[in-house]
């Protein structure tokens, strides 16, 4: 089954990287040789199960350095925006894959191993999960967000997998949970008391988070638990820039 995808290169360079770079927008920093957006797309082009792809964000810049592989939409003011122009262009029936531009480790592996794990459910979206160990064993010093639940400690990932129907129906949702995505104790507060307490016990499950997505949005959601930390490895300040020069020096 091959899926379309859609990656969100629509954030402008104002924030905590803006004294490492010049660039006017994040995906077109310059690591190494290439830019960041440009890393997350090769993985894209290379994996065996992704078909078109759409890159949405400054279409002027990116113009410059996109190849006629894939297609370009301007983004919008927010990432909800951005996202729904995408899936216009695509006009797609089935999944999206949902990437964001900061994750230039991101690699095809990960990628592949991501849509085959959630084509093993049935879900209107899916949303990567890494534990812990996953992170630490190959990135010491990531400095992430993580949860503790009954199954493991975990950080989310920067990419999914949805219907889009699924961003239609709940778009004013979506802009709440995207804006909390790191701040996992008032993420849990949207969910009701009785999650919030377990939460804080270590007592709340991956099920019982589904469930209780389900019951309050009327959608079904799955968390994917996967190896490939590089898919939480994102870039939003100078200690992560740093890691990922590190990295990918390594690799060249």
């Amino acid at each position: 089954m091959k899926i379309d995808a859609v990656v969100l290169a629509g954030s402008p360079n104002r924030g905590a990287l803006q004294g490492c770079s010049s660039a006017a927008d994040e995906a077109l920093i310059k690591i190494g040789r290439k830019h960041m957006v440009e890393y997350v797309i090769d993985a894209l082009l290379a994996a065996e199960n992704v078909n078109r792809i759409v890159v949405a964000g400054p279409k002027g810049n990116l113009a410059e350095i996109i190849g006629p592989q894939v297609s370009l939409v301007d983004g919008g003011e927010t990432v909800i925006e951005t996202l729904q122009r995408g899936l216009e262009l695509l006009k797609s029936t089935g999944p999206v894959l949902v990437v964001c531009s900061d994750i230039p480790l991101l690699t095809t592996a990960a990628i592949e191993d991501f849509i085959t794990r959630c084509c093993e459910r049935e879900a209107d979206f899916y949303y990567p999960i890494i534990s812990q160990e996953t992170v630490k064993a190959r990135y010491p010093q990531a400095q992430r967000t993580y949860v503790s639940l009954v199954e493991g400690v975990f950080t989310g990932g920067n990419i999914m997998l949805l219907k889009p129907h699924v961003l239609d129906r709940l778009a004013e949702v979506a802009v709440e949970v995207v804006k909390l995505r790191k701040q996992p104790v008032k993420l849990c507060r949207l969910l009701g008391l009785k999650l919030l307490l377990k939460f804080f016990l270590h007592k709340l499950s991956i099920s019982e988070i589904e469930q209780k997505v389900y019951e309050l949005l009327g959608i079904t959601g799955a968390a994917v638990i996967s190896d490939y930390p590089e898919i939480g490895v994102d870039v939003d300040k100078p200690a992560d820039l740093e890691l990922v020069m590190s990295k990918l020096e390594e690799t060249a």
